[in-house]
């Protein structure tokens, strides 16, 4: 089994929702949820005229391969009602795979480790929250946290999702 950190946001609609039904199909066969941070509200990144995220990390477990787990991912993205129409553009939801094992990659679909998440408070904060012992907290005090509020505390979150599974 590998772990793997993944990114998740949510500005369209129901944003709580989406998120706790995002955690609860990504812990599918062969993919388990271990842990989840807190959810922070923060300001749109990139394209900035649109409403605010909420955001979090989750590390999951699986037997999955980073391709067969981004497809996976991908497709609880589709089933939620991701649409990719512009890009950073508002979305029901938003998985990205930051970390998988030690693979390091680039291919046209996946890179490894996420190329950006370094420059992304947003990212980093649940991120490290979850997983301190990663090496990103000098990229995190490089950065302005500024416009990161918590929302909820994981485990609030996890009360009113029934747990991680």
């Amino acid at each position: 089994m590998a772990t793997a950190y993944l990114s998740l946001g949510s500005n369209l609609g129901d944003r709580l929702g989406y998120l706790a039904e995002a955690i609860r199909r990504l812990g599918a066969p062969h993919t388990r949820v271990t842990q989840v941070s807190s959810i922070y509200e923060t300001a749109p990144w990139g394209k900035t005229d649109q409403p605010s995220f909420l955001n979090m990390a989750a590390a999951v477990e699986t037997d999955l391969t980073p391709d067969e787990l981004l497809r996976h991912i991908l497709s609880v993205e589709q089933v939620l009602g991701r649409v990719r129409t512009v890009r950073w553009g508002p979305r029901t939801v938003d998985i990205d795979m930051l970390l998988y094992g030690d693979e390091r990659r680039a291919t046209p679909d996946l890179q490894l480790p996420h190329p950006r998440m370094a420059n992304r408070a947003f990212v980093l904060v649940p991120l490290l929250e979850i997983a301190p012992h990663l090496p990103y907290r000098e990229a995190l005090d490089a950065l302005d946290p500024a416009g990161i509020d918590l929302f909820m505390g994981a485990e609030v979150f996890q009360n009113r999702t029934n747990g991680v599974q």
